[in-house]
């Protein structure tokens, strides 16, 4: 314990203001959280597509992406998941910092992460959208066949079937992607981080 004292960080010449100032905009974390086959991925990637073709700095941290490398060391217990998210909230953090807007696609099932996270990184820091798709049309979607597989009992602490997804209590956006399309659902995040953009020198129209 007492090692830890002789940890201190370094306070560099550049700062995330600077940076700001250099890309032209600001930067914070888009977190999408919702159930699996809830549509986030498909949402974060179109999100950043139209952001790009902005000339927004971004990039996607994914759930199964950041499984397959960082965190691949975790399983999917309760204390795993919340490491998991915990691990994210600091690497977001960190590109943050670099000046990147971060956008973020995990399930992100417990109340407590999420507010873990929002605190780390600061609340004008984070954007809270809710994919918001009824578990009867995530599992008809079903796209890699993983609600069947919890069904059968070949997948434990599965969100939604043998583990809770506690529905967000105030996000800053709720995109319900079983009644509205891609484009809408880009569309209303758009209009919900543009001011928090503070684009100076691009134009979002």
């Amino acid at each position: 314990m007492s090692e830890k004292l002789h940890i201190i960080p370094h306070n560099h010449q550049i700062t995330v203001d600077d940076r700001h100032r250099m890309k032209g905009h600001d930067s914070f974390v888009i977190w999408f959280i919702g159930l699996s086959g809830s549509g986030k991925s498909t949402l974060a990637s179109a999100l950043e597509k139209e952001l790009y073709q902005k000339g927004i700095h971004t990039y996607i941290l994914d759930g199964d992406n950041v499984r397959s490398g960082l965190n691949k060391d975790l399983d999917f217990s309760e204390a795993s998941r919340k490491e998991n998210i915990r691990r994210i909230g600091e690497v977001a953090k960190l590109m943050v910092d670099a000046g990147v807007l971060t956008i973020t696609a995990f399930i992100s099932p417990f109340e407590e992460e999420r507010q873990l996270v929002k605190n780390m990184l600061g609340a004008n820091r984070y954007v809270e959208v809710y994919v918001d798709c009824p578990l009867e049309e995530c599992e008809k979607r079903d796209v890699k066949g993983l609600y069947q597989k919890a069904r059968n009992g070949e997948i434990s602490n599965f969100t939604g079937i043998s583990s809770p997804f506690e529905i967000p209590k105030n996000p800053d956006v709720s995109v319900p992607t079983h009644q509205v399309s891609i484009e809408e659902g880009v569309a209303m995040i758009m209009k919900t981080i543009e001011q928090k953009l503070n684009s100076k020198h691009i134009s979002l129209s």
